[in-house]
């Protein structure tokens, strides 16, 4: 499974992005096998889980995110979108895109703030400048 990340850039506080994750490859076709998500780090910080979803469409956001991120989802073109409005400075990092083979992981990393995954993309870089 290969996962490309698009869609950032350098913007102002107040601004919106979206980013894409494209998957390409053996993905997984069977419904509630995987899940899918964003995760970020700026230098210096610790990784930060954003949003998750299952393969079923059962989406979570972490903190930061949760208000103004919006994660959604082409299942035919296997595309996952980050829609980010109202962005801050606190929000420069770069975001990645991930994916893993069961369902709940995803989900389960977010809550705990901690975890691995099977598949990562190289990430796209989101810098708000003030």
């Amino acid at each position: 499974v290969q996962l490309v990340e698009s869609g950032g850039g350098s913007v102002q506080t107040g601004d919106s992005l979206r980013l894409s994750c494209a998957a390409s490859g053996d993905t997984p076709t069977t419904p509630n096998s995987y899940c899918m998500g964003w995760f970020r780090q700026a230098p210096g910080k610790e990784r930060e889980w954003v949003a998750a979803t299952t393969s079923t469409g059962d989406i979570n956001y972490g903190d930061s995110a949760r208000g103004r991120f919006t994660l959604s989802r082409d299942v035919d073109k296997k595309i996952l979108y980050l829609e980010m409005s109202d962005l801050k400075p606190d929000d420069t990092a770069m975001y990645y895109c991930v994916l893993h083979l069961n369902p709940y992981h995803c989900v389960h990393v977010l809550a705990i703030g901690r975890g691995e995954f099977d598949f990562r993309g190289r990430g796209t870089q989101v810098t708000v400048s003030s």
